[in-house]
Order: C-alpha cells, then structure tokens, then sequence
C-alpha cells in the first residue's frame, strides 16, 4: 500500500503501466521465441549471410533450402555492419 501522507514522485501514474506493457512485451516475445527455429549460413553463391526464420512447424522445410556453409562470429559482425544479411521467412 502506498502512504497517503508521501505523495508519489512525479510521473508515477505513466511509469507503471509503460512498465507493464514492456514486461507484458517481453513475455509476449520469450514465447514467440521459443516457437521459432533458425539458421545462420553464408550463401553458397554469394558472401552474404543468410538468415532463415521460420516456426517451428516449417522445420522440415528448412531441408529442402539450398545449403548453407558455417559463418564465424567474426564474419557475421562484419557481414550486420556492412548490410550484407539477407533475412528468408520459411513457411
């Protein structure tokens, strides 16, 4: 309960409920994730990085997609700062 005797700090009222509606998002999005299966490759043709997204449901989907040869950590920092990430949504 609060005390009627301290005011509350200024801003309170809209602090709570932004608060809630970030924390509900996060919860929201924790549950998306966990439907949701990816890879990470650079293409066979080119140097860019591939990410394939998909629900869990498309899975075996991914199967049927060209390969995708293994990126080191190092190659895919480079590849996000130089626009060279190519994002496929898999149904």
């Amino acid at each position: 309960m609060t005390d009627p005797t301290r005011p509350d700090p200024p801003g309170s009222d809209e602090a709570q409920p932004q608060a809630e509606g970030a924390a509900q998002l996060a919860r929201h999005l924790e549950s998306l994730g966990a439907q949701l299966v990816w890879r990470v490759g650079k293409d066979e043709l080119s140097d860019d990085v591939v990410v394939r997204l998909g629900f869990a449901s498309a899975t075996p989907r991914f199967a049927h997609l060209p390969r995708l040869r293994s990126v080191a950590d190092t190659e895919l920092q480079a590849a996000v700062q130089e626009n060279r990430v190519v994002i496929e949504w898999v149904d």
